[in-house]
């Protein structure tokens, strides 16, 4: 799959991975749209591709808020028109450091799967019809090992993620034949700031660097119809050297 002219949409991607991934798309060709919180940061990203002469535009917004979706959607692609690629990258750990779950105040576990498990469901709704009309799409779930091993303290984000990638196995199921694909996507271990956030400890120089790993993910999304809707891939470290 070649992404040169396709229209792509990320989450998340004023810093970190979201970031990367907006960059990688556009320097392959992409026409993309980075959606974030902070207006200004996206907007900066999105300025310094377009000096490059890259097609790139930045959104703020907030993907965990029901009543922004739709705006979200349309906006992106009266930008870029309608949408070939979809990456769901915007998560939230909650508060850190990471409580027990009997210490995770409720609204807090709400907020995070507002983020991370809602506004995905929300957005993809809001562009799948015009996908599925079209016989084609893709769209990416970032993952976590979050999502596979019950890590104490990573409650309400494992949760989370485990429950996006089981809602990328339920689309793919109830669109099979329809030519929009899904795939989750594990991303591993990267020197970003949720991962200071949640272990601050940890050495920077024992992790991937999100630029690589944008680069490896993109490799992996090109051979996407040769894998199985509603699968789910490791991002290995040696494919994002």
């Amino acid at each position: 799959m070649s992404f040169e002219n396709q229209s792509v949409l990320v989450t998340g991607a004023s810093r970190g991975l979201g970031r990367a991934l907006l960059t990688a798309f556009a320097e392959a060709g992409a026409r993309v749209v980075g959606v974030a919180r902070d207006t200004a940061a996206i907007e900066s990203v999105a300025h310094d591709l377009r000096a490059r002469g890259l097609v790139a535009y930045g959104l703020g917004a907030d993907v965990g808020a029901k009543d922004e979706t739709y705006a979200i959607a349309g906006a992106a692609q009266a930008l870029v028109g309608p949408l070939d690629v979809l990456i769901h990258n915007a998560s939230t750990l909650g508060p850190t450091p990471l409580p027990l779950l009997a210490d995770t105040e409720c609204e807090d576990f709400a907020r995070v799967l507002e983020v991370n498990l809602l506004g995905p469901f929300r957005l993809t709704k809001a562009v799948v019809g015009r996908m599925v009309l079209a016989g084609s799409g893709l769209v990416v779930l970032v993952s976590s090992d979050a999502a596979q091993v019950p890590y104490p303290r990573w409650g309400a984000y494992g949760v989370s993620k485990a429950a996006l990638d089981h809602l990328g196995r339920v689309w793919a199921a109830e669109l099979e034949g329809s030519g929009v694909r899904f795939l989750s996507i594990d991303p591993g271990e990267m020197d970003t700031e949720m991962h200071r956030a949640a272990l601050p400890d940890a050495d920077p120089s024992t992790l991937a660097r999100p630029e690589a790993v944008a680069r490896a993910i993109l490799r992996t999304l090109e051979r996407s119809s040769t894998l199985a809707s509603g699968g789910r891939v490791e991002v290995a470290a040696e494919e994002a050297a």
